[in-house]
């Protein structure tokens, strides 16, 4: 199908389509409500790396279709549901079966989400989509404005946000258990993959089974190399966001929840060397967030939050007992300072504790999802699948639905943003609603490494970096908001 007709497609689909629900059955304990004998039809898109634990996690349902720009990487996916059809193109998928799908599940590279969910949203699909929710902070704000127009359920792939732990975490705090909070630590250890990589000079010739040109979709034009994809495009600016918009998405979700954020005023990050094509090995981010409306048991000062990966950790507090290691979960972790005790957890609130030793009574009062005690997949897509079954009027919201993804998504790109910015030397103070920085003036420029030219001449070592220099305000604008490579367009 051409253009032309595709773009006739999309419009008579948006305005046909919507409406689609399908009606529960009745109320009961747990969840809310039963989930009706009829199935949802599932379309998976990008399903060799992340989306197959996912599908396989929502096989309770039909999964009519697969899509996937590399068929030999997606191989072991097909194999999981040989009836389901396949596709290398998501608007070739949603052309010949449009119709036919209720759901959407996306885990392609970061790059591609806001495309693929604003595209189904407009269709009036349920939408599951990888963290990080969106590339870009205008993208995150596209994506909760349609999906707050739709009437369609949708989720963030964090899936500890719909963890036990992460509940007890937030309802510890909430309730008053370590008195205000004015500062938290959070890390990872990630990348475990490529970072702080140049551009590489050898042109390859994709392999047959890659459709290279529907890989790179929006992001600007660049030859084939194996380094890129599968997996290691996290890495690279075009395609990912490195190991703070991978992991904080995770790591930082009970700290956002419990202590309702928001937008942060100000921003300030560093790192090991980075260039203008790859993240760095290692990040600093500062946070800092204004008082917020206080909660029933809880006064929400202004706090700081601080973020570290690429092995660097918060030096250890009082109390934390000699040997404990802060990585224990293999994911990451927290501790929330407060003014009555510090509450330490591994990534989705796993394993927390107080380093008083005192085990809070709490009775529970967020809403617990079966089976969801411990990191795993499979409660998360669950629930998410609980919701697109349910009427929109009478709706009980995942919770990690786009209304609460979308802007805590903005917050760990606006960390991603602190580490790209960090050669203006500057706290960065940020106008969330209006998504600007205040303080950058017409002449600032950004100074970014391109390359390294490290030689030794008679055994010296002689230094011959290659820098670029970038108008601020201009290259800030193409951060928040991507301009794309022309054929591709971002839903309005």
């Amino acid at each position: 199908m051409d253009n032309s007709n595709r773009r006739s497609f999309l419009k008579k689909s948006v305005t046909g389509a919507a409406g689609f629900y399908i009606v529960p059955s009745h109320v009961v304990s747990g969840l809310g409500h039963v989930t009706p004998s009829d199935k949802l039809n599932i379309a998976g898109v990008g399903v060799g790396g992340k989306g197959r634990p996912n599908l396989n996690a929502m096989k309770s349902e039909n999964i009519v279709a697969l899509c996937d720009v590399d068929w030999e990487f997606a191989k072991p996916c097909f194999e999981d549901f040989p009836e389901a059809k396949r596709f290398e193109d998501w608007r070739e998928m949603f052309d010949t079966m449009g119709k036919d799908i209720d759901a959407l599940m996306i885990a392609t590279p970061d790059h591609t989400h806001a495309l693929i969910a604003a595209t189904a949203l407009q269709l009036d699909k349920h939408v599951y989509c990888q963290k990080p929710l969106t590339h870009s902070i205008y993208e995150s704000r596209l994506l909760t404005e349609l999906a707050s127009q739709h009437r369609v359920a949708t989720q963030m792939g964090n899936q500890g946000n719909s963890g036990i732990d992460a509940k007890e975490v937030i309802e510890w705090i909430q309730n008053g258990e370590i008195g205000e909070v004015r500062e938290v630590h959070a890390w990872t250890d990630r990348p475990i993959w490529p970072q702080g990589l140049e551009r590489p000079k050898e042109i390859l010739s994709p392999p047959k089974t890659l459709n290279w040109d529907l890989f790179l979709g929006p992001a600007p034009y660049r030859p084939y190399h194996e380094i890129y994809t599968p997996w290691n495009w996290r890495g690279w600016w075009d395609f990912g966001t490195g190991a703070f918009g991978d992991m904080a998405c995770h790591v930082l979700d009970p700290v956002y929840a419990a202590l309702n954020l928001g937008y942060p005023s100000s921003i300030e990050g560093h790192s090991s060397p980075m260039n203008t094509e790859s993240a760095p090995q290692s990040e600093q981010v500062k946070f800092h967030f204004p008082a917020r409306k206080p909660l029933e048991k809880l006064s929400l000062p202004e706090m700081d939050v601080y973020w570290y990966d690429g092995g660097l950790l918060p030096f250890r507090p009082e109390l934390l007992p000699e040997g404990t290691d802060l990585m224990a979960d293999g994911l990451g972790g927290c501790l929330f300072i407060g003014s009555k005790d510090t509450l330490f957890c591994g990534s989705g609130g796993v394993g927390r504790r107080l380093l008083s030793g005192r085990e809070p009574k709490v009775k529970p009062w967020l809403r617990r999802i079966p089976s969801a005690k411990g990191y795993k997949d499979g409660p998360h897509e669950q629930d998410w699948i609980r919701a697109c079954k349910e009427s929109p009027e009478n709706r009980t919201e995942s919770t990690a639905n786009f209304a609460y993804a979308g802007p805590f998504n903005e917050m760990v790109l606006l960390g991603v943003l602190a580490v790209r910015l960090q050669s203006l030397h500057k706290t960065l103070a940020w106008d969330g609603p209006n998504m600007r920085f205040t303080n950058i003036a017409p002449d600032d420029r950004l100074k970014v490494k391109q390359s390294d030219g490290f030689t030794r001449i008679n055994g010296r070592p002689r230094f011959n970096s290659q820098f670029v220099d970038l108008n601020a305000e201009e290259t800030i604008q193409e951060y928040i908001r991507h301009q794309y490579r022309e054929g591709w367009l971002l839903p309005g």
